[in-house]
């Protein structure tokens, strides 16, 4: 075939997918002849510009020379539907392997054998299970697809231990398996990175990253009623339907909630083991345009393909410039213009600290988990966390670690050495930790810059061809859309942040521990009541103070604690208040005893505190469960049947679960946990 037949075939291809008159965008022709004629290809492109078309047609052009199917690794069920969707519309026969077809990998497996298939898209998770990963061996991959390539690089935004994974694939493919990897947010580092793993002579197609479609505002907004206020007050001032970004699941419940109440039509979308069927109506609902904005976490970020998303808000400033990047690329797809929009203010960079502290693990971690192992021919992660005085997120992270190293393998839910030497590179994951900031700092700069947004943008993606957009609010300052938000609106949404109630679900389940080693509870806390985050502008604030000023809590937090348990108390016939006692500070009896007295309840310290570490030095919910058994008793014989049982601030639940406990064991009947603030990890 010549190179003019072969321009030919590509182009029927091209319009056999998306009509007559199409035509190729700059760029993409040459990097399907690049797939289809070099051993590796990488593909930088801005979001949008058609980079899963490259390896749809050429998948065509491979069958169609008698080769092998695509195999394409691709990060999430989403992006896999989307991806999927286009594919079986160029007629190409198509499956995935994920979680979600976990019955049918075996028929997917033996049909890929039997060249029955053109592609199959498979997440890293799934690649890596050893009968897929053997059986993949067997199989005549004509094309291997890396999809969100950034991913395998230390240094790339959304680094993700498993992923790193496919450098060990990349090193078995076949010489003459063409390799092509693709992504829209990588800068010259990751760039270098990738060239480095996807080995000699590779061909980079790389374009200009500025999206001409998208008009970007910086909004200031220090507190979360301005936030929720300012939303409510003009999504529906926008066209269409849009996507609003928060940086965690609890903040993309609540906002989506308040705009539901407020006659906004909008649902949370976020990873969650229990979350399948809920994204699902989400993602259909929000694709068939049947509501006015999804509320998601990133999880909804790479590769989503909506063409007429109108309008991106940011509730939060991302983690770095990069990420921001790619998630406003989400909109303005097939439409002229979209709207987008970043709130921001000084709470974002705490939360920032949070995720950057937490992309690799400690070494001590590191070193007392290969400990552990080491004695034991296999370990489920049960016994860690009881053996080992860390938290359940550290613990995951560390063995996320071990196993995209080859340093552990999991095998029926438990942990072995694989034997090889771990290098803990801590001079790299200093390094990266570093450019985390910088990309962090380049991001809280822009909230300050002074000249065109867009401009800045790619500039921080070392792309210096762009030039003033001329719609951003730098460049074209008014707008239609106020960039403060009304009373009336910010009255609004404080009413609904200090009505706000957070729900105190019991436990029901003993971690394991020496002296609780059967797993089901004998007593049960009822539902509880938590007045706040402490993290929050508000009451929250007003607990922070006063725990961190070691002053008492102020008749603010009195009364609105009096105005929530009262109805509750008619309600369930209580008649007592007991409270968890401290040897740092009598604020919490204090606090307790005024309580008791403005809700008309008898006050009782029926607890014996015993000498035991601080429950904040307990890492996890088996050291949690077991310190907090260690460290209270009940002295009184006699209890009365309802209680309010009263903390100041919960986290783990752990201290409540088993005061609770302790006090139903006595005699009482009912325990009603209230608190002033949770003070969890942020999820």
């Amino acid at each position: 075939m010549t190179r003019d037949d072969f321009y030919k075939r590509a182009h029927e291809i091209l319009i056999s997918l998306l009509g007559e008159g199409a035509t190729f965008r700059e760029g993409q022709y040459e990097a399907i002849e690049a797939t289809m004629t070099r051993p590796r290809t990488l593909v930088v492109q801005r979001t949008g510009w058609g980079k899963s078309l490259i390896y749809f047609i050429c998948t065509r052009l491979m069958r169609e020379r008698g080769r092998g199917a695509t195999i394409v690794v691709s990060p999430l069920l989403i992006l896999m539907k989307n991806q999927l969707d286009s594919a079986t519309r160029l007629g190409l026969r198509c499956e995935v392997l994920n979680k979600t077809t976990i019955e049918r990998q075996g028929d997917i497996m033996r049909a890929l054998r039997k060249n029955e298939l053109d592609l199959v898209l498979v997440t890293p998770e799934t690649l890596f299970k050893d009968d897929i990963r053997d059986a993949l061996k067997k199989v005549d991959i004509g094309l291997f697809v890396v999809d969100e390539a950034h991913c395998i690089s230390d240094w790339g935004h959304d680094f993700r231990p498993e992923y790193c994974r496919l450098r060990e694939v990349i090193r078995e493919l076949s010489s003459d398996t063409p390799l092509l990897a693709t992504t829209a947010t990588a800068n010259d580092r990751v760039i270098e990175d990738l060239c480095d793993q996807l080995g000699d002579n590779v061909f980079i197609s790389r374009g200009p990253l500025t999206r001409e479609s998208l008009s970007i505002r910086l909004l200031h907004m220090p507190s979360r009623a301005e936030r929720y206020g300012w939303i409510l007050e003009n999504i529906n001032k926008l066209r269409g339907s849009g996507i609003i970004y928060c940086l965690t699941k609890r903040d993309c419940d609540y906002l989506a909630d308040f705009l539901t109440k407020n006659g906004v039509s909008a649902m949370a979308y976020y990873s969650d083991s229990d979350r399948d069927e809920i994204n699902a109506e989400a993602e259909r609902k929000f694709e068939n345009n049947e509501i006015k904005a999804i509320v998601a976490t990133i999880k909804l970020g790479m590769g989503y393909d909506k063409g007429d998303i109108s309008f991106i808000i940011h509730y939060q400033m991302p983690s770095g410039i990069v990420s921001y990047y790619q998630q406003i690329g989400r909109a303005g797809r097939s439409i002229d213009n979209a709207d987008v929009f970043l709130m921001y203010g000084k709470e974002d960079m705490t939360i920032i600290d949070y995720f950057i502290d937490t992309i690799f693990p400690l070494k001590e971690d590191v070193d007392a988990i290969m400990e552990l192992l080491k004695g034991e021919e296999r370990v489920k992660g049960r016994k860690i966390e009881r053996e080992l005085n860390i938290s359940k997120r550290r613990i995951e992270r560390t063995l996320e670690y071990l196993l995209a190293s080859d340093i552990v393998v999991l095998e029926k839910h438990a942990y072995a050495l694989t034997g090889k030497e771990l290098v803990y590179d801590r001079e790299k994951y200093d390094a990266i930790e570093k450019q985390r900031r910088a990309e962090a700092e380049q991001m809280r700069a822009l909230a300050t810059h002074e000249g065109c947004y867009s401009k800045y943008i790619v500039n921080c993606l070392d792309d210096f061809s762009a030039k003033d957009c001329g719609k951003c609010g730098f460049c074209k300052p008014k707008s239609q859309i106020s960039d403060t938000v009304s009373l009336e609106f910010k009255e609004k949404a404080s009413n609904y942040i200090n009505r706000l109630v957070l729900e105190i679900t019991p436990r029901k389940m003993w971690a394991v521990s020496e002296q609780m080693p059967s797993s089901k509870l004998e007593f049960v806390n009822q539902e509880g009541i938590c007045l706040c985050e402490y993290s929050e502008v508000g009451y929250g604030e007003l607990v922070r103070r006063a725990i961190e000023g070691d002053t008492y809590f102020g008749d603010e937090l009195l009364g609105k604690s009096a105005e929530l348990l009262l109805p509750l108390i008619k309600e369930k016939g209580i008649t007592h208040l007991a409270y968890v006692p401290s040897k740092r500070s009598d604020r919490v009896s204090e606090f307790a005893s005024r309580l008791a007295k403005r809700c008309s309840l008898e006050l009782i310290c029926p607890f014996e505190a015993k000498d035991a570490p601080r429950q904040c030095e307990m890492e996890n919910g088996a050291h949690k469960c077991q310190n907090a058994l260690n460290a209270f008793e009940v002295k009184a014989e006699k209890l009365p049947e309802k209680i309010i049982l009263f903390d100041d601030t919960v986290d783990s639940k752990w201290t409540l679960t088993v005061c609770g406990y302790r006090l139903m064991e006595k005699g009482a009947l009912e325990i009603y946990p209230f608190v002033l603030a949770h003070k969890g990890e942020r999820q």
